[in-house]
């Protein structure tokens, strides 16, 4: 495996588990409430910004993970979407890379 690889997967597990550090702590804190988190991410300007920022990311990571799998036929990049919505951007954008740089045979 390349080091660039080696990076991506890295930056992908780091991307994984350290939020959900902060995400786990705010669930022990305020109970397992989806819409308190809401709520929480939008509770001022600062915040909201930084949420729609992400979010627009993730929708541009996902047309281009789309569009280059209709193209390359990598099928196993597509887990790169859920991981995105369902853990983050920081995740997913370097496990796509990770997937994306694999060794064409």
């Amino acid at each position: 495996m390349s080091v660039l690889r080696m990076i991506y997967f890295a930056l992908a597990v780091w991307g994984a588990a350290h939020p959900m550090y902060y995400f786990i702590r705010w669930f022990r804190q305020e109970g397992l409430d989806i819409g308190k988190m809401m709520s929480a991410w939008n509770s001022n300007l600062a915040s909201s910004g930084l949420v729609w920022d992400l979010t627009i990311a993730a929708i541009a990571l996902t047309v281009w993970i789309l569009a280059e799998v209709a193209a390359r036929r990598n099928w196993s990049a597509l887990i790169a979407i859920p991981a995105t919505f369902c853990i983050g951007l920081s995740c997913g954008l370097p496990l796509y890379l990770f997937l994306r740089t694999r060794p064409v045979i």
